[in-house]
């Protein structure tokens, strides 16, 4: 029998995905839970694994295509694998894509053009308006931004969510109603409008088009021959990359971003480190870094100043209970904070493991979307690859960011003697429009003091 491969839901605020790339072709054998393809959300890349084993015989949905949960995206004939002596099953399973599509295809039958993402939508809209608003918080912002009520505007994104397409419409002055009732001409409609215009920077016949024309992707009118001159290729954005470019840009307009710098004396944490790493690796199976050492101070800073753990919700300060660390994680195609969740309650080893399972996850795409949803604070480590320090950009919508710089053997004055230390820079980010600068040199202080005169036992 024929089994339907849909996009999943990677979370409760997750109704679309980017097909990145399809790891099996049609024709090809397939097992149940091996991964099919890979996709991309606002919050993860995420290997999908195949519901069922067979052969894969039909691919929907080509990569670089983006589409709201449910919808199919390739077709598994099933029978071959299910019964290997049995050839029947595939005759029968011949109907089934034919009569499988039908459905679909019925159902699209009262909203015109754009058949499987439109039903769902209007049928949102006619459940009744007391229902609760789908919408990113790039949406929410941008709405609030604008003065436009959420309410009033028709989603055309699966189950009725509003999409940053709908609330770009209405702000460049086009009709919410129009745009809900006839998605095709208002998709016709947006390449012309100035701020949406995004396509000219992936397009790769760029040479042809030098002169008075301007890259409206960048949406900042500059013109085309002050980008694209001599010897150039051009690669459109992953997905990944322009969600990364869309949040921190989002940050930067919103966070009045403030920076702080302190420098710390890690020799006594870099002496218990190597005398304990290699009894610690063999008994614990997991490599002990100074990372964790990082992070346990930081939650030390964040129980002595609160109003780093926090975010701001319009003229409110949300001053949050558990502490929990993101630890912005560098990929080969991206960056990603997971988090580690009640940092505040775990010891040094369990901060260990968890920082290393996280990260093995979210290298080998195994994170799921909750994993990176929720940080109250992060933590980011260009020190690793040599920066002598780093100016972050807050992970929004927390106030702060912790940047930690290399760890250096450094001559520094003690007691009127030179003396050669491991040092290493910490910088602060923050949001001056909830935490003052005493507040944050008060946390690096507290912060810097934990780590020179650490006492914690290490399990």
């Amino acid at each position: 029998m024929a089994v339907d491969v849909v996009m999943p839901q990677m979370g409760e605020s997750i109704f679309e995905g980017t097909i990145t790339k399809w790891l099996k072709k049609p024709g090809d054998k397939v097992e149940r839970d091996e991964p099919l393809f890979e996709i991309s959300t606002d919050k993860v890349d995420a290997e999908i694994p195949s519901p069922s084993a067979g052969v894969l015989k039909e691919i929907k949905i080509a990569e670089g295509q983006t589409v709201p949960i449910q919808t199919i995206v390739a077709v598994i004939d099933g029978a071959g694998a299910a019964a290997a002596s049995a050839p029947a099953p595939p005759a029968k399973a011949a109907p089934v894509p034919a009569s499988t599509p039908a459905p679909a295809a019925a159902k699209p039958a009262a909203p015109a053009p754009a058949a499987p993402v439109s039903a769902p939508a209007s049928a949102a809209a006619a459940s009744g308006s007391t229902e609760r608003i789908h919408s990113s918080p790039l949406v929410r912002r941008l709405a609030k931004e604008h003065n436009v009520d959420l309410s009033a505007i028709e989603g055309t994104g699966a189950g009725g969510r509003i999409t940053k397409e709908d609330i770009e419409g209405v702000i460049a002055g086009q009709s919410a109603p129009a745009a809900a009732q006839a998605p095709a001409p208002a998709a016709a409609a947006r390449p012309s409008a100035p701020p949406p215009a995004p396509a000219p920077i992936a397009a790769p016949g760029a040479p042809a088009v030098h002169g008075s024309q301007y890259v409206a992707a960048l949406q900042v009118g500059v013109p085309r021959e002050r980008i694209y001159f001599g010897n150039y290729e051009v690669q459109p954005l992953s997905n990944m990359r322009q969600k990364i470019a869309e949040h921190m840009v989002a940050s930067k307009h919103v966070s009045a971003h403030v920076y702080s710098v302190d420098e710390i004396d890690m020799t006594k944490v870099a002496a218990i480190r190597a005398k304990a790493k290699e009894e610690f690796e063999k008994r614990y199976e997991t490599k002990l870094t100074f990372m964790p050492f990082f992070v346990k101070a930081a939650v030390a800073g964040l129980r002595a100043y609160p109003t780093l753990n926090a975010s701001l919700d319009g003229t409110s300060m949300v001053l949050h209970k558990e502490i929990n660390v993101g630890i912005a994680v560098a990929l080969d195609w991206g960056l990603l904070v997971p988090v580690i969740r009640n940092a505040d309650e775990k010891n040094l080893l369990g901060i260990q493991r968890n920082l290393n399972d996280l990260a093995e996850r979210a290298r080998s795409k195994k994170l799921k979307p909750e994993e990176v949803q929720e940080g109250t604070f992060s933590i980011t480590n260009p020190g690793v690859f040599g920066g002598l320090f780093g100016l972050p950009v807050i992970s929004q919508p927390n106030v702060g960011i912790l940047g930690l710089g290399a760890i250096e053997k450094r001559p520094v004055v003690i007691n009127d003697s030179i003396a050669i230390r491991s040092m290493c820079y910490v910088t602060l980010s923050y949001d001056h429009r909830v935490v003052d600068g005493a507040v944050a040199h008060q946390f690096l202080h507290k912060v810097k003091e934990t780590l020179e005169n650490w006492s914690e036992p290490l399990v």
